[in-house]
């Protein structure tokens, strides 16, 4: 054989092997809302981002298809008998993605980095139940003094400042999973570069290309990866719903976390069971700057949420996809009862209407004498449609609208940052089943989440009662009265519970409706 026939002998083996190996490679295209602010877990504070990182990282626990707590690099763990002492076991084959073991002191520097000041940790009060994370996270005391010790590289002891019946859940939420400690040392806040990462997860990143796509491939070094069957996932921004269902239905995106709401019953129609609409766990509402002059009324505030007519945008505006909101804890949620309804949930919106003229009249405003306000809501047909409908209602009140519209990294930085603002368009969707995870965020200190800067002492008193109640009906009792205080103030207007919408090509399998809408991508398998 001439040695030009060997060669292109040898190419074409080549060539084949290559077509080959490319055909084997399950590639899983994923729309995911908006380009992650943040791929540092612990100054995340978005869901969109919590999908990224739930596959580059595994923490304690983790989640399964079906969005419920099981173990993750931690094998097993006890409880004292005053539910304040955690004790877990780590898996012996967990392992970084280059290679080193995972261990406790891992865990102990993840969890001291987070409550340290100088990380600007947005959400580090999540985690506040662990024993002196508050005092830590606010200077007082050192992050040596967190409750958190290493026996051993495979145990791991937490100590809580008092029983908190949901702390197993917190920990599956992105900000207890750990970081690598030798490459924070080594990069500091480039360690989330992909040159630069090492995360521990079924996957690792690849690529980030801002308003493209954010690349991870599989992790070979994960425990489980031999039951992984994706090999790399694409992230796709998706903030524009129309263009996303445009790209679903050309089969450019095997699945997308929304859908358009102008659209669902061609969507139902059309796609059928590629369509998902699922309860989900969280509340759709509007913040109200109270610093504000006309907002710092309260009678304003109510006249506000009286007259919105929730059920028409629930059933016209989203299509029948979300709940009409008249709490802001929505209903069903555990450790709890029924929420603290709106007084006004059950008046007619006739009503309701004469009664928002009546409170805006005694506060000084009306038809006669507006006043102006703008609604900031971040890219997407849903929240303008939504934004557009609200402000005709509150048009005959007198209220003049203006509407302003960023992206979605944009417009929560500019809320995050206290920037001004009249009225801002947000959601809040729950990270465990507990009322605590959704009355935290307007405590007066919680800088990340109170976009509507209210500051009330009552409510903070009872808060901090309900964080050391260890009776749980007490405790539902404490956290009852201070939603009551919420509607009373209304540091956000409630206007509607989320219901899930999710695009789902039948070439997926492993991808299941849960009340937290949560879908790790290593149970998903991709068929053609």
């Amino acid at each position: 054989m001439s040695k030009s026939i060997r060669v292109t002998a040898l190419a074409a083996v080549l060539m084949a092997a290559t077509t080959l190996t490319a055909a084997a490679e399950v590639v899983y295209h994923r729309g995911n809302t908006a380009d992650p602010e943040t791929l540092d877990q612990h100054k995340t504070s978005t869901t969109y981002e919590a999908h990224i990182l739930r596959d580059l990282y595994e923490g304690l626990v983790a989640y399964s298809a079906a969005g419920k707590i099981i173990p993750g690099v931690a094998s097993d763990w006890t409880v004292s008998d005053d539910g304040k002492v955690y004790t877990f076991t780590l898996r012996d084959d967990a392992k970084w993605s280059n290679g080193d073991p995972v261990v406790a002191g891992d865990f102990v520097y993840s969890l001291r980095r987070i409550m340290t000041p100088e990380t600007g940790a947005k959400y580090a009060n999540v985690l506040y139940p662990i024993l002196n994370a508050e005092a830590v996270n606010k200077g007082d005391m050192k992050p040596e003094d967190l409750g958190v010790k290493a026996l051993d590289d495979h145990t791991l002891e937490i100590s809580l400042a008092a029983p908190t019946p949901y702390f197993i859940d917190l920990l599956g939420h992105q900000t207890g999973l750990p970081v690598h400690p030798a490459s924070v040392e080594k990069f500091g806040s480039d360690f989330v570069k992909a040159e630069n990462i090492v995360t521990n997860g079924p996957f690792t990143l690849a690529e980030f290309v801002p308003n493209a796509h954010v690349k991870a491939d599989k992790n070979p070094h994960f425990h489980d990866a031999d039951k992984v069957t994706i090999d790399t996932i694409y992230f796709h921004p998706t903030e524009d719903r129309g263009a996303a269902l445009r790209r679903f239905q050309a089969g450019e995106l095997h699945t997308n976390n929304d859908a358009p709401t102008e659209q669902v019953a061609f969507m139902r129609e059309n796609l059928g069971e590629q369509f998902r609409v699922a309860p989900y766990l969280g509340t759709y509402y509007y913040a109200l700057n109270h610093e504000d002059e006309a907002l710092s009324n309260p009678d304003v505030r109510q006249a506000l949420s009286m007259s919105i007519d929730r059920e028409f945008l629930a059933d016209e505006i989203w299509g029948s996809t979300m709940v009409a909101g008249y709490s802001f804890v929505p209903p069903g949620i555990g450790n709890y009862g029924d929420p603290a309804f709106a007084d006004y949930k059950d008046m007619s919106q006739i009503d309701r209407e004469e009664k928002a003229l009546e409170l805006l009249e005694n506060a000084g405003y009306g038809p006669d004498n507006p006043f102006q306000l703008t609604i900031n809501y971040n890219t997407s047909e849903n929240h303008k449609n939504t934004a557009v409908a609200v402000a005709d209602m509150w048009k005959p009140l007198g209220v003049d609208v203006s509407l302003v519209n960023t992206d979605t990294k944009t417009h929560y930085a500019m809320l995050r940052d206290r920037q001004d603002f009249d009225v801002a368009r947000a959601g809040w969707i729950g990270d465990y089943s507990d009322p605590q995870n959704f009355l935290f965020m307007v405590e007066s200190d919680n800088d990340g989440f109170n976009y509507a800067r209210y500051n009330n002492p009552e409510y903070d008193a009872l808060m901090d009662e309900a964080a050391v109640t260890v009776d749980l009906e007490k405790r539902a009792d404490v956290l009852k009265k201070a939603e009551e205080l919420f509607m009373r103030d209304l540091p956000f207007i409630p206007m509607m519970y989320y219901g899930s919408m999710n695009l789902v090509s039948d070439k997926v399998a492993g991808f299941e409706d849960n009340l937290l809408n949560i879908h790790p991508s290593r149970w998903m398998t991709i068929s053609e």
